[in-house]
C-alpha cells in the first residue's frame, strides 16, 4: 500500500508550516488540489535551469533565442506525448483550460443552425464559451455512466445531424466521477459530431490517449498538473481550425500583413499570437514527463486508496452528507470528496478547518452552479432568491458545499487529519468565535493571531485585504 508522499516526485512546499489562529504553527494539509496543485520540485528545477537561457522564440537568430525556441518546441512534444496526440494534431499553448475552450469555441466553424450538446455537470469553463456558437443543449445529470450514454445517444438521434460538437468534462470537478470518454467519442462520431473534452481534472489523475479514445479536442491546465506557471494546452485536430481566423490577432500568428489584409500563418502558431509563455510551456512539458515517469495508473491506484479511506472516515461522522453523481462502489472517481455538514455553513466548516487545523479545502459551488444547486436540491424559486441576494451584494446566505481533493503528495495521515478535525468540529463545534463577512460570505475568526509571510518587492500582504472568498461561490 502506498502511504506517503516520499514515494512520489516531490512537491514544492510539501512540509510547509502555516500559522493557526491561536498563534501556533502546524504542517499544512493541502486538500484543495482540484483547484490548483503545488509545483513539482522537478518543474521548479527545470524552470530555474531554463531561466538563464530565456529569450524570445521562433524569430531570433541569437543563441539564447535558439535555445528557448528548442525548449519551447520540446515542451510541445512532451505535452503531445502525454495525452497521446496524433501526428495530425496541434498542441497549442494557452493560459489555462478556460482559455483553451474559448479559443476553440471562437475558431470552430459549424453549419448554421448547429447545436452544441453538453451536460449540466460541466464547469463554467466548458459551459459558457460554447454559447458563442449559438444553440446549446444541456443533458441533465445522469444517474449512471450507462444512463449518460443513453441520454446522449437519444439527444443525438433527435437532433438528426444538427449537433456539431459534443462538449463534455473528462471528470467532474465537483464529485470526481470519471466519464466514459471513449464511448462518448464513438457516439459523437456516429452521429457526425466532433467531441471536445475538458480534461482539467482528468489530465493530472488518469491516463489520456487521444488516439485510442478518438477525442478530437482536449483542453487542460498546468496549474492543476503541478506546473502553476501560467500555461495550459489545447490539443486539437489541426484540420478543424487550420483555416480559422484566430481569437487573438497579433505578431507571430501571421505570415504577411498589409494595411487592408492579413495572411494568417499555419498551426499551431496561428493560435499563439504574441510572445508566448515559454517558461510556462517548459513547466507544463516537464510536469507531463514527470507524471508519465511516475506512472498514471499508479497515481490512479494511489488516489483510489486515499478515497476509500476518506469514504470510510466520512461514513462514520454523523451529520455529514456526501454529494455524488453516481453512488456505486464500482464507480471510478478521482480523489475528491464533497460534502455538507448538518447545521453548519459550508464557509464556516472551511474556515475552521483552516484556522484551527491548518487544513486547506474549498467551499462554495466550485464554478459549476447548475450542478451543485441540483445536488443541494435548490429549486427555481430558491435560485431566484440567490440571484436577488447577489444583486444586493449579500452573500452570507449563498448555498454551497465543502470539497477536499487530493494530489500525489496526499498521504493517509492527511486523510486521517481531515477526518479527525471534522469529528471534533461536529462533536464540539469550532474552538473559536467567528464572524461572517457579508460581502464575501466567508467566516473570519475573532482574535486571529495568524501572521503573513513577507515577499520581497511586494507590499505587505496585510494591506492586500481579505480575499479568501473573492466574492465568489
Amino acid at each position: 500500500m502506498i502511504t506517503g508522499a516520499r514515494t512520489w516526485p516531490r512537491l514544492c512546499g510539501v512540509d510547509l508550516e502555516v500559522p493557526l489562529a491561536d498563534g501556533t504553527t502546524r504542517r499544512y494539509v493541502n486538500l484543495d488540489c482540484a483547484a490548483s496543485t503545488p509545483a513539482l520540485d522537478a518543474v521548479v528545477s527545470a524552470v530555474n535551469q531554463a531561466l538563464p537561457w530565456y529569450s524570445s522564440v521562433h524569430r531570433g537568430a541569437g543563441h539564447l533565442s535558439q535555445v528557448s525556441t528548442r525548449l519551447y518546441e520540446s515542451a510541445r512534444q512532451a505535452v503531445g506525448d502525454f495525452v497521446g496526440a496524433r501526428p495530425d494534431d496541434s498542441v497549442v499553448f494557452v493560459r489555462n483550460t478556460t482559455d483553451a475552450i474559448n479559443h476553440l469555441a471562437a475558431c470552430l466553424r459549424v453549419p448554421s443552425g448547429s447545436t452544441v450538446l453538453t451536460t449540466e455537470i460541466e464547469h463554467h469553463a466548458n459551459m459558457l464559451p460554447w454559447r458563442r456558437l449559438g444553440s446549446v443543449e444541456h443533458l441533465p445529470p445522469p444517474r449512471s455512466a450507462a444512463a449518460l450514454l443513453e441520454s446522449m445517444d437519444a439527444a443525438l438521434r433527435a437532433a438528426a445531424g444538427r449537433v456539431a460538437v459534443v462538449a463534455v468534462t473528462g471528470a467532474s470537478n465537483v464529485t470526481g466521477e470519471v466519464m466514459p470518454v471513449g464511448a462518448m467519442a464513438q457516439l459523437a462520431h456516429r452521429h457526425g459530431a466532433i467531441i471536445s473534452v475538458d480534461a482539467a481534472q482528468l489530465a493530472p489523475h488518469r491516463t489520456i490517449d487521444m488516439a485510442t479514445m478518438d477525442v478530437d479536442c482536449l483542453a487542460f491546465s498546468g496549474h492543476k498538473m503541478y506546473a502553476p506557471f501560467g500555461a495550459g494546452a489545447l490539443v486539437v485536430r489541426t484540420a478543424l481550425v487550420a483555416d480559422a481566423e484566430p481569437l487573438l490577432a497579433g505578431g507571430g500568428a501571421v505570415d504577411f500583413v498589409t494595411v487592408d489584409d492579413v495572411l494568417w500563418t499555419g498551426m499551431p502558431d496561428r493560435l499563439e499570437a504574441g510572445s508566448p509563455n515559454v517558461i510556462g510551456a517548459i513547466a507544463l512539458g516537464v510536469a507531463a514527463t514527470t507524471l508519465s515517469a511516475a506512472g498514471m495508473e499508479r497515481i490512479a491506484g494511489h488516489e483510489r486508496e486515499l478515497l476509500a479511506r476518506a469514504d470510510r472516515g466520512l461514513a462514520g461522522l454523523r451529520g455529514v452528507n456526501r454529494l455524488r453523481l453516481w453512488d456505486h462502489p464500482d464507480v471510478d472517481r478521482l480523489g475528491v470528496v464533497t460534502f455538507t455538514v448538518d447545521g453548519m455553513h459550508h464557509a464556516l466548516v472551511a474556515a475552521a478547518l483552516s484556522a484551527e487545523h491548518a487544513i486547506g479545502v474549498r467551499h462554495g459551488c466550485f464554478c459549476a452552479h447548475p450542478y451543485i444547486t441540483q445536488l443541494l436540491g435548490i429549486d427555481a424559486v430558491a435560485a431566484d432568491s440567490v440571484r436577488i441576494s447577489l444583486r444586493r451584494g449579500e452573500r452570507a446566505g449563498i448555498p454551497g458545499a465543502v470539497r477536499a481533493s487530493f494530489s500525489i503528495g496526499t498521504t493517509e495521515h492527511d486523510i486521517d487529519v481531515l477526518i479527525g478535525a471534522l469529528d471534533e468540529l461536529i462533536t464540539h463545534g469550532p474552538r473559536l468565535a467567528y464572524r461572517q463577512d457579508e460581502h464575501t460570505g466567508d467566516f473570519l475568526p475573532l482574535g486571529d493571531a495568524r501572521t503573513w509571510p513577507r515577499f520581497d518587492g511586494l507590499p505587505p500582504l496585510e494591506t492586500a485585504g481579505h480575499t479568501a472568498g473573492c466574492g465568489q461561490f
